[in-house]
């Protein structure tokens, strides 16, 4: 029920300008836990941060065909490319991802490191940021070995 009260409050709350804050990120390791090698535990994004949620980086061109069929490190390569043009598209970067999950299509954890090299060497893990490396069974397109979904900060610089 509105209330004379409540509805005041609502146009209040409704015409205050939204409050930009400095962008903080603070990357934790957490001192109980095993060392990470090249990512952190935690990463923590002050309140008042605009976020995107990306949907998983494939390895496909911009036709939609397949890039390094049969090679997961070639496959990694063109993932993080697309990645950062997703990033690119949302006025983000490599630098700006807090989070990410890796798919592999493999059962072997030297494939798996492989993928993790190419991960490491993009700029990805400069923070380092948090991330899980899964081997799975399969993935969406035919072919298709490595995925990689991204949560990253949109810096205030880039926002309209």
């Amino acid at each position: 029920m509105r209330t004379p009260a409540r509805a005041r409050m609502i146009r209040r709350l409704s015409a205050t300008p939204p409050q930009e804050s400095a962008l903080v990120i603070r990357r934790v390791t957490t001192p109980a836990l095993f060392p990470p090698p090249t990512y952190s535990h935690a990463s923590v994004v002050e309140a008042g941060t605009k976020l995107a949620f990306l949907a998983g980086a494939v390895p496909l061109d911009a036709e939609g065909n397949l890039v390094g069929a049969g090679d997961p490190v070639r496959q990694a390569e063109q993932v993080i490319a697309n990645l950062e043009e997703q990033l690119r598209a949302v006025g983000s970067g490599l630098g700006h991802v807090l989070y990410t999950d890796v798919y592999v299509v493999s059962s072997e954890t030297a494939v798996l490191s492989a993928v993790w090299d190419v991960v490491e060497a993009s700029g990805l893990s400069a923070g380092p940021h948090s991330s899980t490396l899964l081997g799975v069974a399969c993935l969406g397109y035919t072919g298709q070995l490595v995925e990689i979904t991204a949560t990253a900060v949109v810096p205030e610089e880039s926002r309209p």
